[in-house]
């Protein structure tokens, strides 16, 4: 399963991105793999149905 991120890299050389499916929750990584482990934890942590206050991007059809 693939999930689309968001990615930079900061002045500072740390990297800050997150999961589009889930744009208000940015996490960082010292380097980009450190970042990619952030963002499956957030992944695993966010897609569970049960978590209160957590945003979600959706489609609907609508004709």
């Amino acid at each position: 399963m693939k999930q689309k991120i968001t990615y930079w890299t900061e002045p500072d050389g740390k990297y800050l991105g997150y999961l589009n499916d889930f744009p208000d929750h940015w996490t960082q990584g010292e380097n980009l793999e450190d970042l990619m482990e952030h963002l499956k934890d957030l992944y695993k942590e966010f897609s569970n149905e049960t978590l209160p206050g957590i945003k979600k991007i959706a489609e609907i059809e609508v004709s």
